[in-house]
């Protein structure tokens, strides 16, 4: 079933389109197209970002575990490195505190008629992306591969079943989310 939609383009990309456009509406019912609810989250003072990234987080992992396990999906890990994260985190940091907007957030504020979404966001996105594209062929042999670790998953690492580290990671982020809420943060 899935293999067959795999070969077909047109299905995917219409797929794609629909789950982004409901992903851009599940961000905007949940607040964080708002710049001013991700400013108070930045300034500790408003955890909704965090709760809805752990709920999506804990949602996908479990997700993608289940599906994996039925043998509906496989894992394609990217080789990683502590200089690609450095990197990856530095412009998304400097993104997001000068703006307020992540790239998720600033397209559906954009659907949301933000223009300083638009002009900011997109144009940083495009703008960003364009630089990390010219600097990369001086970053590729050289600090994006600093602390190379490969493509190892977790329970790789650790030679166990995924389910033994998803359960008790389930288990701690369901913890904290109730902990959040309970503070009142």
């Amino acid at each position: 079933m899935l293999t067959n939609l795999h070969s077909q383009k047109k299905p995917q990309l219409g797929i794609g389109l629909i789950l982004g456009i409901l992903f851009g509406f599940f961000l905007q019912k949940g607040g964080v197209t708002n710049y001013d609810v991700i400013i108070s989250q930045l300034l500790f003072n408003d955890f909704t970002v965090v709760k809805i990234m752990l709920t999506a987080m804990l949602t996908g992992m479990i997700g993608v575990h289940i599906l994996r396990s039925l043998g509906f999906a496989e894992l394609h890990p990217k080789p990683g490195s502590f200089g690609m994260s450095a990197i990856g985190g530095l412009i998304f940091g400097v993104g997001f505190g000068t703006l307020g907007y992540c790239p998720g957030t600033v397209m559906g504020a954009v659907g949301e008629g933000n223009l300083d979404a638009l002009f900011g966001g997109v144009a940083g996105i495009l703008i960003g992306a364009a630089v990390f594209a010219a600097l990369y062929p001086k970053l590729e042999k050289g600090v994006l591969l600093k602390g190379a670790f490969g493509t190892m998953t977790f329970p790789e690492v650790f030679k166990v079943n995924p389910w033994i580290l998803v359960a008790p990671v389930s288990i701690m982020v369901i913890v904290l989310l109730f902990w959040i809420e309970k503070s009142g943060f």
